[in-house]
């Protein structure tokens, strides 16, 4: 009989092992049930991870897809380890569209380019409103987890009173959609040719920053130490308020400006369909990559593959859109499976 022994410590080996072996998992699975689909599971390993990286222009739209999930899941991760929970990064990427259009729309006509302040209204916008959840959390010891879920939903409806209402172009055939944005407020484009913009370059100083706030820096210090051992902290003399304002506002920032670059770049314009689950999908990203900006660079670039293999599935293969949220799925629970073996190892022998 196998049983679970717990370890006299935690392995270091199984926390760099276990998100490779839960990649194992979700393939396997995910093969199993294109076989159960009655596809073919090589075809339908091929779109999920041969396709978006076959050449350049795969490579840019793989790109388009990690940077709004590097940003938001690089704020995640210092708000998860200051054991701030922070669950709403989806409504703070809508503010930050809605924040970044409304910015574009007032600066249309000026003949200058404008997507720098675009891009800190949306900043802007995404801090306001997880400045929302940290206010009650603070002031009134509101349940983060809660108040930052439910300010999604108002996000989502506050997107689209302006997009039905005040904001709709009224030479848009009737379509729910905001004027398109003068080529000043759009983000300037990385090569010719690709969509792949500049966004991607501020993603990857934003992950360089994190990593020496976190690991180089008393303030990151303490925003950690406050996650493991709140009492510690307090007696170090750590802020636990800096620390609750810092983990949220960062993070509120970093999606604020995700949503800012997707209406700035891709889109163009604002629509209801902006928000694609960024937000919630960064979750997994974060944790996959282990709380670390280096490993949260490949979780993005994982989690990005299965945002276009699911909408490849759909063309090619005629599978329903929800199959990119069953990979997601699939990979989050064989995560969380494969943790079990950091802090316990298989024996066999009697139970």
């Amino acid at each position: 009989m196998w049983r679970l022994e717990r370890r006299p410590q935690p392995s270091a080996a199984w926390r760099y092992a276990s998100p490779l072996l839960a990649l194992t998992i979700t393939v396997a699975v995910g093969a199993l049930l294109f076989v159960a689909l009655g596809k073919d599971p090589v075809a339908g390993l091929r779109v999920f991870f041969w396709e978006p990286i076959r050449d350049a222009r795969a490579w840019s739209e793989l790109m388009l897809k990690v940077t709004p999930l590097l940003l938001i899941g690089l704020g995640l991760a210092i708000g998860f380890r200051s054991n701030v929970w922070n669950i709403g990064a989806e409504g703070q990427f809508i503010l930050g569209a809605v924040c970044a259009s409304g910015t574009a729309l007032a600066l249309q006509g000026a003949g200058a380019p404008v997507w720098p302040l675009v891009l800190l209204a949306g900043a802007a916008g995404g801090f306001g409103w997880a400045a929302i959840t940290a206010l009650l959390r603070d002031r009134f010891n509101a349940n983060e987890i809660l108040v930052s879920l439910m300010l999604v939903y108002v996000a989502v409806q506050v997107l689209n009173y302006l997009v039905y209402g005040p904001w709709k172009d009224p030479m848009g055939f009737n379509f729910p959609q905001t004027q398109r944005f003068d080529a000043g407020a759009l983000v300037p484009r990385l090569f010719d040719g690709l969509r792949v913009h500049i966004g991607l370059v501020f993603a990857l100083v934003a992950a360089a920053l994190v990593w020496a706030f976190l690991f180089r820096t008393r303030a990151g210090f303490a925003q950690q130490v406050g996650g493991l051992a709140p009492a510690a902290a307090r007696y170090a003399g750590f802020s636990s308020r800096a620390a609750l304002w810092t983990a949220i506002g960062v993070t509120g920032a970093l999606a604020g400006l995700a949503g800012a670059l997707e209406v700035a770049g891709p889109v163009g314009q604002l629509t209801p369909h902006v928000p694609v689950g960024y937000g919630f999908a960064a979750i997994i990203v974060a944790f996959v990559g282990r709380l670390h900006p280096v490993g949260i660079i490949g979780s993005a670039i994982l989690m990005s593959m299965f945002y276009i293999g699911g909408e490849l599935a759909q063309s090619r293969l005629g599978l329903p859109k929800s199959i990119t949220g069953v990979f997601q799925g699939l990979l989050l629970f064989a995560l969380l499976a494969c943790d079990t073996l950091i802090q316990y190892r298989v024996r066999r022998g009697r139970g």
